[in-house]
């Protein structure tokens, strides 16, 4: 499909994949499972970032299955049932991490996907987890074929959002970076790649507020199909 013109000359999307394209909502029943609380999935996660961008800072390129259970083991020794032995916290951890390979997509993006492919678009991911998740992903929701390229922060520099994940992005794809799109729902996202010189769409599910902090998106929208509505 050859792309068409778009107001902002954009050829190509970079999609962020955990969260943007999978639906961790699930994984609160991994932690109920292990007999950790619910809300622990969102504190797992947001830690995961925090330690990955930690170690980026430092000049490390950390795979995100590491930090993810090294942050995981640690929350562990929180509770009783699995601070005295080490098998306890390898079955635990083995229990997340499994989720990790089933989880959906959100319901919303099969409809986006299918938008963004009529407007001519090259769809791509630039995710900090694994390839093998991502494509997995992908290929559950039957939407595999919809994408030129599965890419992922391990054969970059750095995590996102240095500069340098999304100038490997943009490079990949063969575009200048005022061509690509990066579509995410995390705002740090977004002002990673607008300080990179990529376009942004900020998918804005849980209708929040965007921090006045950060560089704000070029187009936003609260589900994928009104934001590609929105790029015209």
């Amino acid at each position: 499909m050859t792309a068409q013109s778009h107001p902002d000359n954009i050829e190509a999307v970079l999609f962020d994949v955990n969260e943007t394209l999978s639906d961790l909502s699930s994984m609160a029943q991994r932690f109920t499972k292990i007999g950790a609380p619910e809300e622990w999935s969102r504190l797992w996660f947001a830690s995961v970032l925090r330690d990955g961008f930690a170690l980026t800072v430092t000049g490390v390129n950390p795979a995100f299955s590491e930090v993810a259970a090294g942050v995981l083991r640690t929350m562990l020794g929180e509770l009783d049932t699995h601070a005295d032995t080490d098998a306890a916290s390898d079955r635990a951890v083995a229990t997340v991490m499994q989720g990790f390979s089933e989880l959906p997509v959100h319901s919303d993006v099969p409809a986006g996907v299918r938008e963004l492919r009529l407007r001519g678009l090259r769809l791509n991911t630039l995710s900090n987890g694994a390839l093998s998740v991502a494509e997995d992903l992908l290929s559950r929701a039957g939407l595999r074929e919809d994408f030129e390229q599965v890419l992922s922060v391990s054969d970059a520099p750095a995590w996102k959002p240095h500069p340098a994940a999304y100038a490997y992005g943009a490079q990949a794809l063969g575009l200048p970076r005022s061509a690509v799109l990066l579509i995410a729902v995390h705002p740090w996202d977004i002002d990673g790649a607008a300080r990179a010189g990529l376009r942004t769409g900020w998918l804005n599910r849980g209708g929040r507020r965007y921090p006045t902090h950060f560089r704000p998106p070029d187009h936003s929208a609260t589900s994928l199909p009104g934001l590609a509505a929105a790029l015209g």
